[in-house]
């Protein structure tokens, strides 16, 4: 046990004597004084009785006290529910009414307003944000509704309802937003919705909404209903495909000086339901579930037992399993048996902080012959520290830069990027490309492997019997 629980078990424990001692004291005179008033004699049972009643009594009462202090339903900052409370409010007002919305409200810049005004401002700002969600929302006629405090900056709204009945009030309230501010203090504000409609479980409403409030940021306002699917029919389907090994494998050939040099693997999973399952779908599911090394394992299987090609494959893998023994142990050996080489696509924020860690490991499978490349080099989260530590064989670009306006304007960066690389002894990668132009820009820096539709079209692997 952790000494803050220690100490706030010790706390709670004084508490309750506190307050229950001047209780136990009247019970004590009472008693004295019924003894000193009554001249009738008392039984041995009349004491054994009064004995075993003031024990029950006080343990009980020290009982109550103590955990009544460890039940909490409202936020010390907030002053709206707690997780844990709100969690169970929303289950049974889920169960009781078959129509409920849930509104998500997100302070995004929480983080940068507790930077630089201090933590203090930062719960002013959570206090001040949920006493005008309530104005607002009370101007809408919506009243005594159920509002917790999720974490950070993200607050739960349940309403009573379908989500058609509150979208226009959520799109207005995060419009009256940008006028909001805490006294110099400038709060941005978004919103999700979700409803019932989309699954009774709380869990799952709750994922959806945060991938929706993702979605809102970057699509711009593009209509993103067409990818929604009943997340326990998709956690049925992703398990399925995946322990029945129905991956539809697609391969892009990857060109350096015009020569073919390897091809990248893109994985799709076949539901029951012969519905295509694609990545952005099933990796949330298979990291929820913890079937990573499992989903890893099957596509590295899959490739080298049953599609035999000449030229080597790149895959993606997660971090995950590349440092998972068992996915190792049996890496090495499908990569001992097979005469197919294969390059590791990682993805480059996940290595940053254990380097000397994937280098062993990476060093082990590169005895098989195993190649290691990082992916999205020159997005946000870019670090000379891959460069400089990270044992890998390529670095591809961020496909940020696939794109002849961007390229242009950042050619002076990748082509720094592309410079050191070399001078490490590292081979450059670029993939999206869909024109000449940015085909020919990128011959012009030097980049050596290049990938795209101007290229190559994407091509399923017919798997091959033994």
């Amino acid at each position: 046990m952790l000494l803050p629980q220690i100490k706030e078990r010790e706390y709670r424990f004084k508490l309750a004597l506190r307050i229950g001692l001047p209780i136990f004291a009247l019970f004590i005179a009472f008693i004295f004084h019924t003894f000193i008033t009554s001249s009738q004699n008392f039984q041995v049972s009349f004491f054994i009785e009064v004995a075993v009643l003031m024990t029950v009594s006080i343990y009980f009462i020290l009982y109550l006290i103590y955990n009544g202090f460890s039940v909490k339903i409202t936020d010390d900052v907030t002053k709206t529910f707690t997780r844990e409370y709100l969690y169970k409010y929303l289950q049974k007002e889920i169960k009781n009414k078959k129509e409920y919305t849930l509104l998500l409200v997100s302070i995004n810049n929480l983080n940068d307003i507790n930077t630089l005004y201090g933590i203090k401002n930062g719960d002013r700002v959570l206090r001040e944000v949920v006493v005008w969600i309530g104005t607002y929302l009370k101007s809408q006629g919506i009243e005594n509704f159920p509002m917790g405090h999720l974490k950070g900056g993200d607050f739960i709204i349940g309403l009573e309802g379908l989500q058609e009945k509150y979208n226009t009030t959520l799109e207005l309230m995060c419009l009256k937003s940008s006028e909001f501010k805490v006294d110099d203090i400038e709060v941005k504000i978004s919103g999700a919705i979700t409803d019932t409609s989309y699954s009774k479980e709380l869990d799952y409403l709750f994922e959806n909404l945060f991938e929706t409030l993702e979605k809102n940021k970057n699509s711009k306002g593009e209509d993103n209903k067409s990818d929604i699917m009943n997340p326990n029919e998709l956690e049925s389907l992703v398990v399925h495909a995946i322990s029945k090994r129905n991956l539809i494998v697609m391969t892009q050939n990857v060109y350096r000086n015009g020569n073919l040099s390897f091809s990248e693997c893109f994985v799709k999973l076949q539901g029951q339901n012969g519905k295509v399952i694609y990545p952005k779908s099933y990796l949330k599911i298979i990291n929820k579930l913890g079937l990573g090394v499992e989903f890893d394992l099957v596509v590295l299987e899959t490739i080298l037992t049953q599609c035999k090609q000449e030229q080597p494959f790149a895959l993606n893998i997660l971090p995950t399993s590349l440092r998972n023994k068992k996915f190792l142990s049996r890496a090495k050996e499908l990569l001992k048996e097979s005469k197919t080489k294969v390059m590791f696509v990682l993805f480059e924020m996940e290595y940053y902080a254990f380097t000397s860690r994937y280098n062993t490991i990476m060093n082990t499978l590169r005895e098989y012959g195993a190649l290691f490349a990082i992916d999205r080099v020159g997005s946000i989260h870019t670090s000379f520290l891959y460069l400089r530590e990270l044992d890998v064989d390529v670095i591809r670009f961020d496909t940020y830069y696939a794109n002849v306006e961007k390229l242009e304007t950042n050619r002076s960066i990748i082509e720094g990027f592309n410079l050191m690389a070399h001078e490490k002894g590292l081979q450059t990668w670029i993939k999206n490309i869909e024109d000449e132009k940015t085909y020919e820009i990128v011959k012009e820096i030097g980049i050596d492997y290049t990938q795209g539709k101007y290229l190559a079209t994407l091509q399923e692997v017919k798997k091959e019997k033994n």
